[in-house]
């Protein structure tokens, strides 16, 4: 399913991530403060592997959906992987560089949006 908003492609984003059980993960609504995209996702993962493996597995489901990365950062160290989805960018850290960057704290203007779950996923991820 093609997403028909930035909104719909920021949720599906979401999706992929929870799946690979994607930590804190935060959805930003930042269209109103930057003039380069719609939404910031931030996650973590607790290895570098774990966060290459929550990237690769973001980049295959959206590409099922012929949605193809702008531009993508950082993947070989798997520390911080930035994947550019033009109105939606997901940044996905290894824990501690999460903590070290706080986007949240440097993007607290951003308005916090609900990630929207399934059943699966909430089991999933309150787990």
């Amino acid at each position: 399913m093609i997403p028909s908003s930035s909104q719909e492609k920021a949720f599906l984003c979401a999706r992929a991530l929870l799946d690979r059980k994607a930590i804190g993960l935060v959805i930003l609504e930042v269209k109103d403060l930057s003039s380069f995209t719609d939404y910031f996702l931030i996650c973590s993962g607790n290895s570098d592997r774990q966060v290459q493996a929550i990237a690769s597995h973001l980049e295959e489901k959206l590409g099922q959906d012929g949605i193809l990365p702008l531009g993508i950062e950082g993947k070989r160290e798997g520390r911080w992987i930035l994947l550019d989805y033009g109105d939606v960018v997901v940044h996905i850290f290894f824990h501690p560089v999460r903590e070290f960057y706080d986007l949240e704290r440097l993007w607290s203007e951003a308005t916090r949006v609900e990630v929207p779950l399934t059943k699966k996923a909430r089991s999933k991820h309150s787990g």
